[in-house]
């Protein structure tokens, strides 16, 4: 079945707990979609994943576009949520609309996220408007990485949680359907869950939300780099695909591979013609 945003919010009134996962291509996207997944989000986090940027901040919509409109030719039932990326909806509530009418049009996502609270939903708002379909995202934002000072648990103070409370509470009237929770404690997290209406999607977050997120790449142990805390590896892709490059390196210096069983037949009188052709046509 085909996932929306009203069927998302749907499992927060049913207690169903919502899985979201990145994605950046078709093939991985495809397997996802075949998986059961019910939430692809195409992230800016494809900068240092997939690009090898120190971080998300050098992303460009046409990265964000590309990369979208490869998720979507593989899946048929997820929600497709695209990223706005850095500089593409903070300079204007103009830009915010067109920069996310383009991930709908030419990237075909099914919704947007953004970054930040209160002081972006006048942003919200005017997406939603547009009849697209924003998420929110709370917390520990990448895209204020600098302003930040770097990759801390948000509202740890009594002074942030409140205000990380407050901005839950306006990204929902702004018209967010839904809003990520990262780098958050658990107890608050939970809090914010049981006070708003709208699904909160966890990521660092704690099970008192209403779904979980993981970059895939650390879901399978394959971006080294960097392994936050939070994450979970499920399986150790890096072992897995060494091994195989490994093997294939091997094999193929080796003369193992490939064997007759992975090459093509013709036929024996065909093959003698052309010798027989080729020897005539050079005397």
């Amino acid at each position: 079945m085909k996932r929306t945003v009203v069927t998302v919010k749907q499992q927060k009134i049913d207690n169903d707990k919502i899985t979201m996962l990145t994605a950046y291509d078709y093939s991985t996207a495809k397997l996802m979609d075949e998986a059961g997944i019910d939430i692809i989000l195409v992230g800016d986090s494809l900068g240092m994943v997939m690009l090898g940027y120190d971080n998300t901040l050098s992303v460009t919509m046409d990265d964000m576009i590309h990369h979208s409109k490869a998720v979507a030719r593989g899946v048929i039932n997820p929600l497709i949520v695209t990223d706005l990326p850095f500089m593409s909806y903070q300079t204007s509530v103009y830009d915010a609309c067109v920069n996310a009418g383009r991930l709908i049009k030419e990237g075909n996502a099914n919704a947007v996220k953004l970054e930040g609270g209160k002081e972006f939903t006048t942003h919200i708002k005017a997406i939603s408007n547009a009849s697209i379909p924003v998420m929110a995202h709370l917390g520990f934002t990448p895209q204020s990485i600098n302003s930040l000072g770097g990759n801390y648990v948000q509202g740890k103070s009594l002074d942030v949680a409140k205000k990380l409370l407050d901005d839950a509470r306006a990204v929902e009237e702004a018209g967010a359907f839904a809003v990520v929770l990262e780098c958050v404690p658990m107890v608050l997290a939970e809090y914010i869950t049981k006070n708003i209406s709208i699904p909160t999607i966890g990521i660092g977050a704690g099970a008192g939300c209403d779904g979980q997120v993981l970059v895939y790449q650390d879901l399978l142990n394959l971006y080294g780099d960097i392994v936050p805390s939070f994450v979970k590896q499920f399986a150790n892709g890096t072992e897995i695909f060494k091994t195989a490059f490994k093997s294939y390196i091997d094999e193929t210096k080796s003369g193992l591979f490939p064997t007759s069983k992975h090459s093509f037949k013709m036929s024996d009188d065909i093959f003698n013609q052309l010798i027989s052709s080729d020897k005539s046509g050079n005397k």
